[in-house]
């Protein structure tokens, strides 16, 4: 349904805009592949992309199998899911220890925010399953969602914080002179507003939560990355899976942020 507060001029130019921007993302994408073609022709590269299905399903008696490049995508995103969920609750216990009077708990939160953001995700990754996995007897599974979730959590906390920041501290003083407690004027009046403001940012970041998740194959975890790597090693069709694999994964986080765009544009249709 077209926008009535938008003139009918104003909708015609976004359509032609709109329009230009798909042309020019076909010709961007025709032209990395014009560079690949071109790149593995002069290596002498034989493509086989007839044997790339069996990879990706095989039927048997009538029913689709998934191969094992969509058994390593459910893994991934059951890494991810897991991951972004408990990436939220550490996000936010972080933002109100942050913002909380305590010089502990503050404390507490820039210590963590700190070494999480100053160190990299695969020495953490590491680290929880080589030293902290054996002594608190974790999976590998489960010291993969931490190690995401602990690194995720600490730039989400960011997000969060600015976006709780970013509202009037009025509103604030408004409600709690009402009658309402902190929890009751953070659930109605802070979150509703900052919610709207910090879509954009967590997007991105649920968009690298998905890529980073790529590096729990070295710990062996057969995620979407481990077993493209498992295939090559038997078949060596490198650049079939590779690039299947990055089109798997292009799918997945393009889903992701058209899906989030879609919320974001219904919350601005509400709020006006």
């Amino acid at each position: 349904m077209p926008d009535p507060l938008v003139p009918k001029k104003e909708r015609q130019r976004r359509a032609i805009r709109f329009w230009l921007d798909i042309f020019k993302f076909l010709c961007v994408i025709l032209l990395l592949i014009w560079f690949v073609a071109r790149g593995t022709q002069e290596l002498g590269y034989n493509w086989q992309w007839y044997r790339m299905t069996r990879y990706l399903y095989t039927i048997e008696d009538g029913r689709i199998l998934l191969g094992p490049l969509f058994d390593g995508l459910l893994v991934t995103l059951r890494i991810t899911g897991i991951s972004l969920f408990l990436a939220t609750l550490f996000g936010l216990t972080g933002t109100f220890l942050r913002l909380s009077p305590s010089f502990l708990g503050r404390a507490v939160a820039r210590v963590y925010l700190e070494v999480i953001r100053n160190t990299p995700l695969l020495v953490q990754l590491f680290f929880i399953y080589f030293v902290l996995a054996p002594i608190f007897e974790m999976e590998r599974f489960t010291a993969a969602v931490l190690s995401l979730s602990l690194f995720e959590g600490a730039y989400a906390s960011e997000i969060f914080r600015a976006g709780i920041l970013s509202i009037h501290a009025g509103q604030k003083e408004a409600a709690q002179s009402l009658g309402m407690g902190t929890f009751a004027v953070y659930r109605h009046v802070i979150l509703p507003q900052a919610i709207r403001r910090i879509l954009p940012p967590l997007t991105s970041q649920a968009v690298s939560l998905i890529k980073d998740s790529a590096l729990v194959s070295t710990i062996a975890i057969y995620d979407l990355t481990m077993q493209g790597q498992a295939i090559i090693a038997q078949t060596y069709l490198t650049f079939e899976i590779w690039l299947t694999v990055a089109a798997i994964y292009l799918v997945v986080t393009s889903s992701l942020s058209l899906t989030i765009y879609a919320m974001e544009k219904r919350l601005k249709t509400a709020q006006r």
